[in-house]
């Protein structure tokens, strides 16, 4: 099959990635084999690529927004036949004994993996998951739009939740990207007022268009304080802007896996009054459940931009540069 690896990790355009011929995967006892329809490219991808994030597998395949086909089962599995519909999604593995498990949070266990991490992922023709981690999709959503929903909805989603968001709140999104404008379509259809700031023009007419009460700059200050707030961007010089634009006891929600470096905060400006800054750290499959089920009721829908798989590196450098509103989405053009 054809897939890409990331061969050193470095800038996307310096020839991080190699489109490379390699065999097909065979699935572990307890895994299915799936063939790649759609993958959404992600930042964590990028974070991969570039090396913001520890080299976990050498010459790893990115992705983690796979929708596709089972192709094959590995020994053991039910509930699965050739031709279901799949999605593989950030979270593969977890040991389901830790404290952490046991109390549903999954999300922190210590010996947790990641598609397109610690195992290989979808900017490929085939890859592979555990069947316990692998989620069925309806089949009336087009696989280009489901595959954002698998990680930039779920997360956008956890996001939400930790941002404590108060029924009818108010709501700032920092950054309008994949995970964004998917959360932003839960949070209105809750209730919820939206305020949006973002660097890019296209990314803001994005957020009025889905029904945005506002959209400004990424340092402007919201016409409103702000119940609650998500750093979806990667820019910690942007986590003080956030929280002086919170209300008494508002919370920050920290979307991302990667973040640069937050400067000094300033405890009477941007911390009293019982404000918070929250984490997010990848889902739990209750998640990913959840989030599939408010998108199917709410019909939330990612704007996407397709390339075709052999183009991964063009929609990376594309992402990186801030160059379309939405996700952008690879197609398999090789089978």
């Amino acid at each position: 099959m054809r897939a890409w690896t990331v061969a050193a990790p470095g800038p996307v355009a310096g020839g991080a990635l190699e489109f490379v011929e390699k065999p097909v995967p065979v699935p572990a006892g307890g895994e299915l084999l799936v063939r790649v329809r759609a993958c959404g490219v992600c930042r964590t991808d990028l974070h991969v690529v570039e090396g913001d994030l520890p080299v976990h597998r050498q010459r790893v395949t990115p992705g983690h927004e796979v929708v596709g086909e089972v192709a094959g089962l590995g020994a053991a599995v039910t509930g699965f036949a050739p031709g279901d519909r799949v999605g593989v999604a950030w979270l593969r593995h977890t040991c389901g004994t830790c404290a952490y498990c046991r109390r549903g949070a999954e999300n922190l266990c210590p010996s947790s993996r990641y598609t397109g991490w610690d195992a290989d992922g979808g900017y490929a023709e085939y890859t592979t998951v555990p069947a316990a981690y692998a989620h069925r999709l309806p089949e009336d959503l087009d696989e280009v739009a489901a595959a954002p929903l698998l990680c930039a909805g779920i997360i956008g989603y956890r996001a939400l939740r930790r941002a404590a968001l108060p029924p009818g709140g108010r709501l700032g999104l920092y950054g309008f990207g994949g995970s964004a404008h998917l959360c932003a379509q839960v949070a209105l259809a809750e209730g919820a007022t939206v305020h949006v700031l973002t660097r890019g023009a296209a990314a803001r007419r994005l957020a009025l268009d889905l029904g945005a009460a506002s959209a400004g700059g990424a340092r402007d200050m919201p016409p409103e304080p702000l119940d609650s707030a998500i750093l979806f961007a990667p820019v910690g010089d942007l986590v003080p802007v956030a929280m002086r634009a919170l209300d008494r006891g508002g919370v920050l929600a920290i979307a991302g896996i990667h973040l640069s470096d937050v400067p000094p905060l300033h405890y009477e400006s941007d911390l009293f009054y019982e404000k918070e800054i929250r984490s997010v750290t990848s889902n739990t499959r209750e998640d990913a459940r959840a989030f599939l089920s408010l998108a199917a009721r709410h019909r939330v829908r990612a704007t996407t931009h397709p390339y075709p798989l052999s183009d991964a590196v063009r929609a990376l450098t594309d992402l990186e540069e801030g160059r379309f509103d939405g996700a952008a989405v690879l197609v398999n053009d090789v089978t």
